[in-house]
């Protein structure tokens, strides 16, 4: 039902190596918001504490894909990257640019936080604040975390299924230029410049334009719904003393999408000249300070999108608007009182509002939060343990601990396992829009996980990987209840319908992440997911189903062969991407289809700067459906060109 009522509503970790001092110092040298993706060979995480952190100190399922493997798939879809993970399962209401959900570990898409290039991006005024993944890219992003399960004693709210980390502030080199075209009437363009200004100064400015015709978002339909967008990211960093550094950044994407609606007299799906112009805006600035046993970060940041929609065929003005904005003033440190022991803490507040027309219903509210955590780790074990208190202007205090742990069992092998509450708060939307309930709860969860690790997917060792079992228990989660018909209280002057806390659920299973590379010129990877998933609500009609649009399992499998030809290096790969049978409604009554999708991809340095390459996504021309009711593409070809200097 949720999904429905949000279409009409909205229109492993790595175990560490012996590092020497000299690398300790190139770390704090690089402890910066402008930090390098690694440090000799072991990827650099902010989803652990907030605070660059290396991923031998984190005991939690943590999937990282830096630029070079971004760049290796080619593709502008950030889904195909972030499937590369684990636990990961998406859904897309038509072509590239359709509302774009992520969903982790069972998750729905509204429990997962979204951070890119370290500011929240989820928007206040979607229904369940959820962030829609179709405004993004792929040509400037440099990095890829994606945590599996709840943090939310660093995190806060909307963090249950998980936390996913875009970055656009690595480096691609001094220069770089990127184009390509293909099926669909693709122009895909992006690049990004690094100028050497000044000793201290570090600036990284990023953009591109995306242009695709698209083919009908109703499945049946014939009209192409195409999509285009323009983006920019600038970060501008400088060293104000050895200890003292201070930065400031901000992104805008504009775009149009063509959308399919349901036109009279019938009022079922089908194709309209109808579209939406979205506007992204977010920009943070603040300091850093860096001393001998004590970090320090103070930020301010703002997030802000607006949405339009137009029906041509009821004339030029605006016929359904929603506009979100979330501004915050955090202050995270980090403290070593003494060998082996670290202190995590933190203060925020969080001020969001929304407004949606053209009725014209707008809010606003507030939340501060405090947390704390304690870390303590040797050679052999690492173990942490925190609490978080978030007060709501609405719905009052809410506590959340989290705690785990790792051993180190033998060279490159780690245990682990993790006990998290999480909790989301409820959405402006579901508390104070014309559908609304002030009463709503937060939803609350509990999750357990252990696994074992044997070095990192990114490692570079021949072998890398993890096997991870998980359980999460959802209350109160909240979802839409129609009114029509009903005299209870509850929908009182809500005629067509509010949100309530009504569901129990249940999501449990495992998950498998392998890496190896038997040569230097091979690489193979495998990411499997089991995710059972039960509707656990007590007297509801649906009781015992499966949650709506989430598969039981998900593989993908991808191989890279990186030979020379004439002295020069050929990439030859693909990608395998199986998912199982699901269920589009909470009902359990209209089925999807399980898929098989096979992409295929190649490319060719022909000078030291410029690379040739090509790809075909869905080789085989499979037929299927993410969301029912909406297409999904073909067998279709690009080819492009990669300057970097």
């Amino acid at each position: 039902m949720s999904s429905a009522v949000g279409t009409c509503l909205w229109s492993v970790s790595a175990a560490a190596q012996d590092i020497s001092a000299n690398n300790d110092d190139q770390f704090e040298a690089d402890n910066r918001i402008v930090i390098a993706d690694r440090v000799h060979d072991e990827f650099i995480t902010v989803l652990g504490s907030a605070l660059s952190d290396r991923t031998s100190n984190s005991n939690r399922a943590l999937t990282i894909i830096g630029a070079d493997e971004i760049d290796q798939i080619q593709t502008p879809d950030i889904t195909q990257i972030l499937e590369r993970a684990p636990g990961v399962t998406t859904t897309r209401n038509g072509p590239i640019g359709g509302f774009t959900s992520v969903r982790v570990r069972g998750s729905t898409s509204d429990q997962v936080l979204v951070l890119i290039d370290g500011i929240r991006l989820n928007d206040p005024s979607a229904p369940g604040a959820g962030f829609d993944f179709a405004n993004v890219q792929t040509g400037n992003i440099t990095k890829v975390e994606i945590l599996r399960g709840a943090n939310s004693i660093i995190w806060g709210s909307n963090a249950i299924g998980g936390v996913i980390a875009l970055d656009t502030r690595g480096s691609r080199g001094t220069a770089s230029l990127t184009g390509e075209g293909g099926s669909f009437g693709t122009v895909n363009l992006s690049g990004s410049v690094r100028p050497d200004i000044a000793d201290g100064l570090d600036v990284n400015i990023s953009g591109g334009y995306f242009d695709n015709d698209g083919f009908s978002s109703f499945a049946d339909g014939t009209e192409n719904d195409g999509f285009r967008q323009s983006y920019i990211n600038g970060h501008a960093g400088y060293s104000l003393t050895s200890g003292i550094y201070l930065f400031a950044q901000g992104r805008f994407a504009t775009s149009r999408l063509d959308i399919d609606g349901f036109p009279a007299p019938a009022f079922a799906f089908a194709d309209t000249d109808e579209f939406q112009e979205t506007q992204q805006f977010s920009a943070s600035a603040g300091v850093e300070y860096s001393g001998d046993n004590l970090e320090l970060r103070a930020l301010y940041s703002i997030a802000d999108i607006d949405r339009d929609n137009f029906n041509p065929a009821f004339g030029d003005d605006v016929s359904f608007f929603a506009e979100g904005r979330n501004e915050r003033i955090e202050l995270r440190g980090e403290l070593q009182p003494v060998n082996n022991v670290t202190v995590f803490f933190g203060l925020e507040n969080e001020e969001t509002r929304f407004e949606t027309g053209p009725f014209g219903t707008a809010a606003e509210s507030g939340i501060d939060s405090a947390y704390g955590l304690l870390r303590y780790n040797d050679d052999v074990v690492n173990i942490s343990a925190g609490l978080r208190v978030d007060d709501h202007e609405q719905f009052g205090s809410q506590v959340t601990f989290g705690a785990d742990a790792s051993i180190a069992l033998d060279v490159g092998w780690k245990l682990v396992g993790a006990y998290q509450e999480g909790f989301r708060a409820p959405s402006l939307f579901q508390l104070l829009s014309d559908f609304g309930n002030t009463n709503l709860q937060p939803e609350t969860s509990q999750s357990f996980e252990v696994g074992i690790q044997y070095n990192d997917r990114n490692s570079v060792y021949p072998i890398g990987g993890s096997v991870t079992l998980f359980t999460r228990d959802t209350d109160n989660q909240i979802d839409f209840i129609s009114c029509f018909g009903v005299t209870d209280a509850i929908c009182d002057n809500r005629p067509f319908g509010t949100f309530d806390n009504i569901l129990s659920t249940r999501a449990q299973g495992v998950e498998a992440d392998l890496s190896v590379q038997p040569i230097d010129t091979f690489i193979a990877r495998i990411a499997y997911s089991y995710i059972d998933t039960e509707n656990r609500s007590a007297g509801s009609a649906n009781v015992g189903n499966v949650l709506a649009r989430q598969p039981d399992n998900v593989l993908t499998l991808s191989a890279d062969w990186t030979p020379e030809l004439a002295g020069k290096p050929v990439n030859l790969g693909g990608d395998v991407r199986l998912v199982s049978d699901s269920f589009d409604n909470a009902a359990n009554s209209v089925r999807l289809d399980g898929f098989a999708v096979v992409r295929l991809r190649a490319s060719y340095d022909i000078t030291d700067n410029i690379q040739l390459y090509g790809r075909v996504e869905n080789l085989f021309d499979a037929q299927y459906q993410t969301v029912s009711g909406f297409g999904t593409p073909g067998m279709s070809a690009f080819g492009g060109v990669r300057v970097t200097l």
